[in-house]
């Protein structure tokens, strides 16, 4: 068998880890190889889990399920003594086939499915955010005397993909809403936000934390003590370029956080990207090229419906051609998936070296929210994820 040769920048080395990439590079020397599918570095997600909430004192960690719910990345999850931050009966089911215990698990979706609610009751799950009077309602009813915490509307600028329209309610209504659990014989134990999924802008957390800061004296006021704050997750990762560390963001939370809240202060982190996000790699394969309009035209075996749905928001990727003839001349391309939907558009004026058709693009930082976003549009199949 030809070896497959692709050109290793600088730039790539410092998207992801050398030790990732080549470890997929030695995978693909295998024989037989069919994509599109995704590469996920066991190494790597360890050495994530590691890191994040090590410099934010009292905290525990709950992985966001929804960013990559294959089976072994949430067994490993398990292995490493994560928790879980679920909202859904699937992602439950997932965790209890596997016997999470229900403690380790807590569900922050502000809106939740009757059935949901029924299953989560049932198994022990304890743990709820909430931002109306039909969700406390509901908490009532199916899981009476439960913790739960108020979803408060922060600034998501900064971050590439915002999340504050459609979840979290302003300080007043907030502070209704913890009264009107209480009085319903609920539980409120704390304060959540979320500062949006990749955020690029540290100060977001700043504004957020003087924003729960404010609530959490409004309660004290009206008899509710607190003890639980929930920073939700946000924490970015390298795509196109670099971004604020976590040590960094954790750092300045912890400093903040002890200078607004009681030292007994219970935080909950629920990082998704962060954990499995720069562990992936898309491996997938040129399958057409054509010009038009002017413009060059890129197509490849994966897309916005079988994995590439962030793209549509927003979210750029990193590539990796392979070619033995890689030169430092390159087009300027737009990159579109396999179907035949013209929404089915991934990048646009991406410069890449020009490969020929069957050649495979490595797709960098893609562990996170693209094989939970799958779909079998079109009769593509949603690509299998492998851990390395």
């Amino acid at each position: 068998m030809i070896p497959r040769i692709f050109k290793v920048e600088k730039f790539h080395t410092g998207i992801v880890p050398k030790s990732t990439l080549f470890k997929v590079l030695k995978y693909l020397d295998k024989e037989n190889i069919e994509t599109p599918f995704l590469l996920m570095d066991r190494e790597k997600v360890k050495e994530k889990v590691s890191i994040i909430g090590q410099n934010i004192k009292n905290s525990k960690v709950f992985y966001a399920v929804k960013a990559n719910p294959d089976d072994e990345i949430i067994k490993l999850a398990d292995e490493l003594n994560m928790g879980f931050e679920i909202a859904s009966e699937g992602e439950l089911k997932m965790l209890s086939s596997i016997g999470v215990k229900p403690e380790r698990i807590i569900s922050s979706n502000p809106v939740k499915s009757l059935k949901f609610l029924k299953m989560a009751a049932s198994y022990g799950v304890n743990y709820f955010s909430y931002d109306s009077v039909d969700e406390v309602d509901k908490l009532v009813r199916f899981v009476p005397g439960c913790n739960v915490y108020v979803r408060l509307s922060v600034p998501n600028e900064g971050s590439e993909w915002p999340l504050s329209k459609k979840f979290g309610i302003e300080l007043d209504d907030a502070a209704t809403l913890l009264s009107y659990a209480k009085n319903k014989g609920l539980n409120p134990v704390g304060i959540t936000f979320h500062v949006g999924s990749q955020c690029t802008n540290i100060y977001n957390w700043n504004t957020a934390l003087d924003k729960a800061n404010a609530l959490w004296k409004i309660a004290e006021r009206n008899g509710i003590r607190l003890n639980l704050l929930n920073i939700g997750g946000g924490y970015p990762i390298k795509y196109t370029k670099n971004v604020v560390n976590v040590e960094t963001i954790e750092k300045n939370v912890n400093t903040l956080i002890y200078e607004k809240f009681p030292m007994d202060t219970e935080i909950f982190i629920e990082p998704g990207r962060a954990v499995v996000g720069d562990a992936g790699i898309f491996v997938t394969s040129v399958i057409g090229k054509a010009r038009r309009a002017d413009e060059n035209w890129l197509y490849i075996d994966v897309g916005v419906f079988n994995g590439l749905m962030e793209s549509v928001g927003g979210i750029k990727y990193s590539y990796l051609v392979e070619g033995s003839r890689q030169t430092k001349y390159k087009k300027k391309w737009t990159i579109a998936g396999p179907s035949c939907d013209s929404f089915d558009v991934i990048d646009k004026d991406v410069a890449l070296p020009e490969p020929v058709v069957g050649n495979m693009i490595l797709i960098l930082s893609s562990g996170a929210y693209t094989i939970s976003y799958a779909s079998e549009f079109n009769g593509f199949s949603i690509p299998k994820t492998i851990l390395l």
